[in-house]
């Protein structure tokens, strides 16, 4: 059993979370992101689920996995993996926004 992919994540999350806070983004700024990231895990997970019953998703082999299964052919990993998607994703929405309305307020002051 190896966690390296598993603390890979993790310290990605922690990575995002940093950026976030220092640049108040999103979860800095209001809790109500987290539903949202919480939302669309659950989305991810139910596509997951329904891949993995219909034989279209499946566990592969890897030394780099923990071996930890949260469900049939659902690694431990997954979970943590669909958490940085959407924090990612979600992070990315706001900065591109941010940057938007700055342009936007530049442009209107000339």
């Amino acid at each position: 059993m190896s966690f390296f992919y598993l603390l890979g994540l993790l310290a990605a999350i922690g990575g995002l979370a940093l950026l976030d806070f220092r640049h108040r983004l999103a979860l800095a700024k209001n809790v109500k992101h987290f539903y949202l990231i919480l939302m669309s895990v659950a989305f991810f997970l139910i596509w997951d689920f329904a891949g993995i019953s219909l034989g279209i998703f499946f566990r592969g082999e890897t030394k780099m996995l923990s071996g930890v299964l949260i469900a049939p052919e659902l690694p431990l990993e997954e979970l943590f993996f669909l958490i940085l998607l959407s924090y990612n994703a979600l992070l990315l929405l706001k900065f591109f926004n941010r940057f938007a309305n700055r342009r936007a307020e530049r442009a209107g002051k000339k």
